[in-house]
């Protein structure tokens, strides 16, 4: 159920050419603003390794990402920012991903569960392969981070990437719905 009201078009800049995560975008802005909706994509670097392997180092991609998508098109009432990364814990690796939304006076971070990745695919991580080439070898699939990702593929479609991010992004816009609440918070990224 829409949660807000806007009377003109509402423009939002995806950081991403990527249909997963323009999609998981879209579905979360329609379901929280009662809005007629304009998703831009834009190809912008999230200026962190092209796997990133840690928290901060996503995180910072998809800063990066929401930053870079507003200096590309200004004017946006909206900037959305994904990086997906993963972490190793106790010699296990874990996949996740950071969202960033932000806009005209501050941006709004939140995470997406997390899950454990097979050891052949860590593996091959290590050896300096991206997620999703590592899950195309492994799965034998073609470009499945732009489809199911590793999430769809280890579920058999239960839980997609774009479940997940979808997700994750409804959780990044509270601070747009509760804006009373959060009014504080001015910081923005450069």
């Amino acid at each position: 159920m829409p949660l807000t009201r806007f009377d003109y078009r509402m423009k939002i800049v995806v950081a991403s050419k990527n249909p997963v995560k323009v999609n998981a975008i879209l579905k979360s802005f329609s379901a929280c603003f009662d809005d007629a909706l304009e998703v831009v994509p834009v190809t912008v670097s999230s200026g962190v390794s092209d796997q990133p392997m840690d928290e901060d180092e996503t995180l910072q991609g998809a800063i990066n990402r929401a930053a870079e998508a507003r200096n590309e098109i200004q004017g946006a009432d909206f900037y959305a920012g994904i990086e997906g990364g993963v972490a190793l814990h106790n010699d296990r690796l874990f996949a996740f991903a950071w969202i960033v939304i932000a806009n005209h006076e501050f941006e709004s971070h939140a995470r997406t569960a997390t899950f454990e990745l097979p050891p052949q695919i860590r593996e091959l991580i290590f050896s300096g392969m991206e997620l999703g080439d590592a899950d195309d070898l492994v799965f034998n699939q073609q470009n499945s981070k732009q489809q199911n990702g590793a999430v769809g593929l280890l579920t058999s479609d239960r839980l997609t990437r774009e479940i997940l991010y979808h997700q994750a992004a409804m959780l990044a816009i509270i601070p747009f719905l509760n804006r009373e609440l959060y009014v504080e918070r001015k910081q923005l990224s450069k």
